[in-house]
């Protein structure tokens, strides 16, 4: 009796041991300088890589650009916004990613929201840091908006993030990390028109021009992940001379949705390896 019990004591130990080995993915490595992901239902960290280092974000920002609009007490997705000629002399004074928003043209604040986080438009970020932010000149109103965007991220309680643009294209004073970013989207990702717009590939939307008229702007997501990886839902591409390739990144599998960031990545290449192993870890913890 006392070698049966034994017997399938080891048995069982073996099979817990087997289990609990099966059970622990090796960690990746990554070429970005600066990696992390969580479950963004526990809000349990999965990895981190230099995860508190402050570093340019790129367009990564404009997750809060959108986050603090959508934000805004009664806000009326519909309302329409007049595009200014401010907003495409911007564009070409910083040869910035565009949404090619056109003079006259008017857009609702939901597609300039599109044209935003999809293509990336910085002409779009202009406009709605004019639109919501508060003051007499332009000059005024986008300066309380990154205000805004700023304070926001001393109400998480994020200390390792500051903005001084509203779409990236900032100074030494736009910086975030790689776990700062992550927190900013997870939040984000809590409002359900933020979710609609940054997992949708593609679209095409009806804006009113200037003679009254309408025209069909066409936007494609910047953010290649969506096709390449099963269950991906987003967030935000960024890319600079300064911040390299980002990208903040969110799939989901089953009940589990895994988020995270990757800043630095020396190319595109790099960082969609790179994102592949971080959501596969994810997934595998």
């Amino acid at each position: 009796m006392t070698v049966a019990v034994t017997t399938s004591a080891v048995l069982a130990g073996g099979l817990f041991a087997g289990q609990a080995h099966a059970a622990a993915p090796r960690v990746p490595t990554i070429t970005a300088p600066g990696g992390f992901v969580m479950n963004n239902g526990t809000g349990a960290a999965l990895f981190g890589k230099a995860a508190d280092t402050r570093r340019p974000t790129g367009s990564t920002t404009k997750i809060m650009t959108a986050k603090v609009v959508l934000a805004q007490r009664n806000l009326n997705l519909d309302a329409k916004v007049t595009i200014d000629k401010a907003y495409s002399d911007y564009i070409v004074s910083k040869n910035a990613s565009s949404a090619r928003l056109i003079v006259g043209d008017k857009v609702t604040v939901r597609q300039l929201l599109y044209g935003l986080m999809l293509p990336s438009g910085c002409d779009a970020a202009y406009a709605l840091a004019d639109k919501f932010g508060t003051g007499t000149t332009r000059a005024a109103r986008v300066k309380s908006f990154i205000g805004k965007m700023n304070d926001e991220a001393k109400k998480m309680g994020l200390r390792n993030t500051h903005f001084d643009s509203f779409d990236g294209i900032g100074g030494t004073g736009n910086y975030s990390t790689p776990r700062d970013l992550t927190k900013i989207a997870s939040s984000a990702m809590k409002n359900s028109t933020f979710r609609t717009i940054v997992k949708t590939k593609s679209t095409s939307q009806k804006v009113t021009t200037k003679s009254g008229g309408y025209r069909n702007m066409a936007w494609t997501n910047t953010n290649k992940l969506l096709s390449t990886y099963s269950g991906a839902i987003g967030v935000k591409t960024g890319s600079g001379p300064q911040a390299k390739y980002c990208l903040v990144f969110a799939a989901t599998r089953g009940n589990k949705t895994v988020i995270g960031t990757v800043l630095g990545a020396p190319n595109e290449t790099n960082r969609a390896a790179d994102v592949k192993k971080l959501l596969d870890y994810g997934f595998a913890k």
